[in-house]
């Protein structure tokens, strides 16, 4: 009999990482671990349909799981993979269909999550937030990928895959209306959305030379960039963990962001650590720009990431509940007795 089957969707590569993770902790803890992940199914033009693909797949795969490993308990990671479940079990997510998934694009997805958060034994959340049972909040781990560059090239970072979720026009208007030397590197997109959201957000001709395309990049390399960087800059009109701004903080990077709904696991982070470089309105370019030229011209990010200020310091002390020893305790102590009790 094995401990633990986790069914995953595998459905990003970040959703993928943190499964990884996620296993492995468990392991390290001590439990037996199984492992299987819903075949992809076939591209279709609406979310209820995307989801309903997603929710059968995973049932399969999760009845498949059972049937070979015998687990004493089930993690379904996402609502999504638990929407269809063929044996109840804990559920792992960092957002919820009740927030993601407005109006008809969850009609039946909201009633039947809402059914199966009440049904599960435990709750898994990324982040703390209000659930209808027992929870153990288990974030992803975050730790820096290596020595930072002894100089900062490069004066900012953004991240812009799903380009209009997370502001790639707005955090371009910004740009362009700091006129601030350095270079803007757009990173996990290619150079035709770029050009996209340029124009989305009021850009006329070209795109401004000091705006580089870096495109898909492995997580390596962006972390490589993210070490080389000053400022990581986003503008999400959502953002449901945002695991690029951690490891930007954890990599030496001061955050510039906008307030967005979700749970944005860095969003009070970055107000704590300086408030002027948090943008309470999305839509409120000059604000955006005002917050960049204060990280990259009053001082606070230096050549060295630290700044008169230690923003650097500080980041690494506000993320101590991020790092994976912190995590592995909570795995430890508080989730697999709860799983396995």
């Amino acid at each position: 009999m094995t401990d633990l089957l986790l069914v995953c969707l595998g459905a990003t590569a970040g959703l993928q990482a943190a499964d990884d993770e996620f296993a492995a902790s468990l392991e390290r803890a001590g439990a037996s671990v199984a492992r299987v992940t819903a075949a992809r199914p076939r591209e279709v033009r609406t979310f209820m349909a995307t989801d309903l693909g997603w929710a059968r797949a995973a049932r399969r795969a999760a009845a498949a799981g059972i049937a070979s490993a015998s687990p004493r308990a089930v993690i379904y990671s996402t609502t999504t993979a638990a929407l269809m479940w063929p044996r109840p079990g804990a559920i792992r997510f960092d957002a919820l269909a009740v927030e993601t998934r407005p109006g008809r694009h969850g009609l039946w997805q909201r009633p039947v999550e809402a059914r199966r958060l009440r049904q599960a034994p435990l709750l898994v959340p990324l982040t703390a937030t209000e659930l209808p049972g027992p929870s153990v909040v288990v974030p992803v781990p975050v730790a820096p990928s290596g020595t930072a560059a002894s100089h900062r090239d490069v004066a900012a970072v953004t991240y812009g895959a799903n380009w209009h979720k997370k502001g790639l026009d707005r955090v371009l208007a910004a740009w362009a209306a700091a006129s601030l030397p350095g270079e803007l590197v757009v990173a996990g997109v290619d150079a035709a959305h770029v050009a996209e959201a340029w124009a989305a957000g009021g850009g006329t001709g070209p795109l401004p030379p000091s705006v580089r395309t870096a495109g898909l990049l492995a997580p390596e390399a962006f972390r490589a960039l993210l070490r080389r960087a000053r400022v990581f800059v986003t503008a999400p009109r959502r953002e449901d963990y945002g695991i690029a701004q951690l490891e930007a903080l954890a990599d030496g990077c001061m955050l510039v962001t906008t307030a967005a709904p979700g749970p944005y696991a860095a969003l009070e982070l970055a107000r704590g650590l300086d408030p002027r470089l948090v943008v309470a309105d999305g839509d409120d370019v000059t604000g955006l720009a005002t917050a960049l030229r204060a990280a990259l011209e009053a001082g606070v990010a230096s050549a060295s990431g630290d700044g008169a200020s230690g923003y650097a310091a500080r980041a690494a002390a506000a993320l101590a509940p991020f790092s994976r020893a912190a995590v592995e305790r909570v795995v430890a102590e508080e989730l697999l007795p709860r799983l396995l009790d």
